[in-house]
């Protein structure tokens, strides 16, 4: 039962502030003085990684675990544990929906909330099945949740459908503040998408919401402001505009190294789209099922199957990501001693004919006819030495390791333009600065494959490159032609069986690189691609450029 103290919290723009709040189990401390504050109406999401305490957080906020240590005001009042969370204004969608298993589903759903028959004008402690019934269909065709039964009891339900059941009885009446706790593991993607749509819902009815899960794509879509828990301590604490993946993935994993986030950034996406599409085929098949006797072995058995495949896919991922990384560092250190060789060895060769046929020259200048076959000779060796400084260029830009990014995109530009005749326009911000050296790479090589696409496939006349920080670690690259833009369409995984490979290497290396990839066709003609790429701070090191 709810027990308030006549001490109250002074703060009408805040509906839940916890302070300072503690919990221990033995010699573990699961809580280390949380601070948290929720205002009306507001989404804040909650994440962290395995026992980072963001379950028993919202248990101890809920009134289910007694807090060691620390105060919490709800609605102005004081709440001493244990409470009531239901009769203070609190509700709970639990991981593991926590429902009265001998009851039917419409008794599940209004327990608490129960309509009374109104007889003689008098509202009388009797429900009236009839009314909940049609209220739970309406609530339950919302969520597009058919059940063959109302009187079905919940003990004989799936986890999804048992969530479901639990989500609705939120609906019913939805309270100030609601809790949810991950749900889900337990829903299909679709269900997923629904859950989004009422948290949205219940915000702008003016209900405050905690959010609790590992999945950062849902969090982003529908929270005000985040926090991520790591081992017991609130170690973020962001506007949801204000911060982005990667420094929610520095937050969870502990670490500023992103060599060590990408991978993890990497591995999430892949996940939960691996997961998406399994989930939506489950979704699927379990509708095409239901009718069928054997529903429940069958259900069962795709749900194994599914499992193993999404395990599959996340091993598979995370294989080929590290072999796409070594490939990629390998292909570039390659590069770099082929472009030194060709450099030091074959161009200085070729110098030092040049100066001999030179010598030779003036030693037969009364000889005009062969005088005039060594300066040919010589010529084509300049013609040669140029192109095999051009070739070393596209093997590693030689500006780029002295003067970084910047400069070594000035001067292939540049060349690029000269040698095609295409008018190139390339843009980039004053204050355009160093990047950690595979990052530098990786968008030299985004920019030249996107260049090479334009000069052999867009049949265009002008070219704009622009290279922009949308946030102090966020770059944007934008490649925008005036061509014939993508045919309608235009399926990027099926360039590699057509031996196209320039996009193909795109799409790959932003994917490596924790980043996004966008191709639209513009309104006036042309094709733009757009890539958006997490980097990490940059600061003045001791030879002057800038790195992490």
């Amino acid at each position: 039962m709810a027990t308030h103290s006549l001490l109250t919290f002074s703060s009408l723009s805040t509906l839940l502030y916890v302070s300072q709040l503690v919990k221990r189990y033995g010699g573990l401390t699961a809580l280390n003085a949380i601070d948290l504050k929720i205002a009306p109406g507001e989404v804040v999401g909650l994440t962290g990684t395995s026992g980072a305490g963001t379950t028993t957080l919202l248990n101890v906020i809920s009134g289910r675990v007694r807090a060691d240590d620390g105060e919490m005001f709800f609605d102005g009042r004081r709440l001493l544990w244990p409470f009531d969370a239901n009769s203070v204004g609190i509700r709970v969608i639990h991981q593991r929906p926590e429902l009265s298993e001998q009851l039917d589903i419409t008794s599940n759903i209004f327990l608490g909330h129960e309509i009374g028959r109104n007889l003689f004008k008098r509202w009388l402690h009797l429900p009236d099945m009839s009314k909940m019934d049609e209220q739970a269909t309406i609530l339950l065709t919302r969520l597009e949740a058919p059940f063959s039964s109302l009187r079905e009891k919940v003990v004989n339900l799936s986890s999804e459908e048992r969530q479901l059941v639990a989500i609705a009885q939120i609906m019913v009446a939805p309270p100030q503040l609601i809790l949810i706790d991950d749900p889900s593991p337990q829903l299909s993607y679709p269900y997923q998408e629904k859950l989004l749509q009422l948290i949205r819902e219940w915000q702008q009815i003016g209900s405050a919401i905690l959010f609790n899960s590992k999945n950062l794509d849902e969090l982003f879509a529908v929270s005000d402001r985040l926090i991520v828990l790591r081992q017991g301590y609130k170690v973020l604490d962001e506007r949801a505009d204000e911060t982005n993946r990667e420094e929610i993935v520095a937050a969870l994993v502990g670490t500023a190294d992103r060599q060590k986030r990408t991978p993890v950034i990497w591995a999430l996406d892949s996940y939960y789209r691996a997961r998406r599409q399994a989930e939506t085929l489950r979704h699927n098949q379990g509708l095409l099922q239901r009718d069928l006797a054997d529903r429940d072995l069958i259900n069962r058995q795709l749900v194994d199957q599914l499992a193993d495949q999404v395990q599959a896919l996340d091993s598979a991922n995370l294989a080929l990501q590290d072999a796409q990384r070594r490939l990629l560092t390998e292909r570039e250190q390659e590069r770099k001693h082929l472009a030194r060789e060709l450099h030091d060895q074959s161009i200085q060769d070729l110098l030092s004919l040049n100066y001999q046929l030179e010598d030779i020259g003036e030693q037969i200048k009364d000889d005009n006819a062969l005088q005039s076959e060594i300066a040919d000779v010589r010529e084509h060796i300049r013609t040669l030495v140029a192109e095999l400084r051009r070739i070393c260029g596209n093997l590693r830009p030689p500006t780029i390791d002295s003067l970084g990014l910047g400069a070594a995109l000035q001067s292939y530009t540049h060349d690029w333009s000269q040698r095609t005749g295409i008018i190139i326009d390339l843009q980039m911000e004053d204050s355009f600065g160093r990047l950690p050296e595979a990052t530098e790479l990786s968008i030299f090589r985004i920019v030249q494959e996107g260049l090479n696409n334009v000069w052999k496939h867009a049949e265009a006349t002008a070219v704009t490159v622009a290279l922009r920080n949308t946030s102090p670690r966020m770059l944007q690259v934008s490649i925008a032609d005036n061509g014939r833009g993508l045919d309608e369409g235009f399926d990027l995984a099926s360039l590699s069986s057509a031996g196209h490979y320039g996009l193909l290497g795109i799409s790959e290396r932003v994917a490596l690189m924790g980043g996004r990839l966008q191709f639209k066709n513009q309104p006036s003609g042309g094709l733009r691609i757009r890539v958006e790429i997490p980097h990490p701070r940059v600061i003045e090191s001791d030879f002057g450029d800038t790195r992490q």
